[in-house]
């Protein structure tokens, strides 16, 4: 964890790791974690990108130019990250 200088961001930090490992169903252990798959640490590492970010969607329906009359529905979904 290089970068975080207080022992208390270090255990932070852990927590939040653990805690995304466990909604993911990976079994990080405390310490080296060197036999789990790619696939594991890199779901691990999303769901702490997706903890972070928060999502939000919006749908709304508007004319459609071409045609008069008809309607289309238009959906955004935006990332913010916080």
């Amino acid at each position: 964890m290089k970068g975080i200088t207080t022992q208390q961001g270090r255990d932070t930090l852990n927590r939040f790791k653990m805690e995304a490992a466990s909604e993911v169903g990976v079994n990080l252990k405390q310490g080296y974690n060197g036999d789990l798959t790619s696939r594991e640490a890199g779901s691990v590492g999303g769901q702490m990108v997706n903890m972070m970010s928060t999502e939000q969607q919006w749908r709304f329906t508007r004319n459609n130019v071409r045609k008069a009359g008809h309607k289309e529905t238009v959906e955004f979904l935006m990332q913010v990250g916080v």
